[in-house]
């Protein structure tokens, strides 16, 4: 059920059903790849770049690594995370700007309240105000601080698209994605936000994985891996499937964008052209699952209900695109 829309296909990707109506319906771009770095998946023109938002973020903290960041672990699963904002997240911030002898105020990203619920409302009984280190970037703006203070670089330009390590940056998106950066954007926080395509941004996960033990590459994937509450938090898409699914790197975007990638190498990415990020992380699993990842323990995150009343009326369900590739990869005939 592909669509044509300002001269790119998009394939349906997911259908919301409620009482047995289908109530929506999300399309974009798909690609997987195979453990071997095959596409197994197109779904879609995936000749249009897309704008990544936050999945972008494990290949900015590659960048602070390869400046020579000195990250422990923790403090780079926050630098490529989009952290909700607890206190542990806080602490990690400010112990990446301690190593950097800077403080809150170098940060350029806004201030902003917590995106975990309890820790906003505790902060707010207690008379604090919105912060940047509760910001949900701050992780990764910290990490950039700290390059630029360890190669000597000015700290108060280090947004600006000119910027040394900016400059380090997109020649990383480009690395690692294979596809030459074509637009350059700001993202929500400030920072300068590189294209790519759908395809580079699963080839991008893939290489992160796929990376021998030891490299700055695999450091990312690792600390990720082994430390998903400070990717997100509590409750977030990103550290329960991370936290369920051993060895499975998964970092999702503003505006409908995931990447995703078990250790065995399969990949998936996309981007939801209406925005919502509801069906990714669901979707994404079934992709894996369907090229052979063991995707039994996620639970939850495979089956997402439709309330009405606070029951279960309906389900997100794959969107006919998908469930055709979905199809065929069950028969063996894709």
């Amino acid at each position: 059920m592909t669509l044509s829309n300002a001269g790119f296909n998009l394939a349906e990707l997911a259908v919301i059903v409620r009482s047995g109506v289908p109530e929506s319906r999300h399309f974009g771009w798909l690609v997987a790849l195979d453990a071997n770095g095959t596409v197994a998946a197109h779904l879609g023109d995936d000749s249009i770049q897309v704008l990544p938002r936050s999945t972008t973020k494990p290949l900015q903290a590659l960048a602070c690594l390869i400046a020579g960041a000195d990250l422990s672990d923790e403090e780079l699963a926050i630098a490529a995370g989009s952290h909700t904002g607890e206190d542990a997240h806080a602490e990690a911030v400010r112990s990446i700007l301690s190593r950097a002898q800077l403080d809150e105020s170098a940060l350029r990203c806004p201030v902003d309240w917590p995106e975990d619920e309890p820790t906003r409302e505790r902060l707010i009984r207690d008379g604090e105000t919105r912060s940047r280190v509760r910001m949900n970037c701050s992780g990764k703006h910290a990490a950039m601080l700290l390059a630029c203070v360890t190669n000597g670089w000015d700290t108060s330009s280090y947004l600006e698209p000119s910027h040394p390590l900016q400059r380090l940056i997109l020649e990383t998106v480009q690395r690692m994605s294979g596809v030459e950066v074509a637009h350059t954007a700001v993202d929500g926080c400030g920072a300068p936000l590189f294209s790519t395509t759908v395809e580079g941004l699963a080839r991008a996960f893939r290489g992160l994985v796929a990376a021998e033990e030891g490299t700055n590459e695999r450091r990312v994937a690792d600390a990720m891996r082994s430390h998903p509450f400070f990717v997100g938090g509590d409750n977030h898409a990103n550290s329960d499937t991370m936290s369920r699914i051993p060895g499975v790197l998964a970092k999702g975007g503003a505006e409908g964008v995931i990447g995703m990638a078990a250790a065995s190498g399969q990949a998936v990415a996309m981007k939801i052209v209406d925005g919502s990020p509801r069906a990714t992380t669901l979707l994404a699993l079934r992709i894996l699952g369907a090229l052979g990842v063991d995707t039994s323990a996620a639970g939850s995150l495979t089956e997402l209900p439709i309330l009405g009343g606070g029951i279960p009326v309906g389900s997100i369900v794959p969107g006919a695109d998908v469930e055709d590739w979905l199809t065929a990869t069950r028969t063996g005939i894709r």
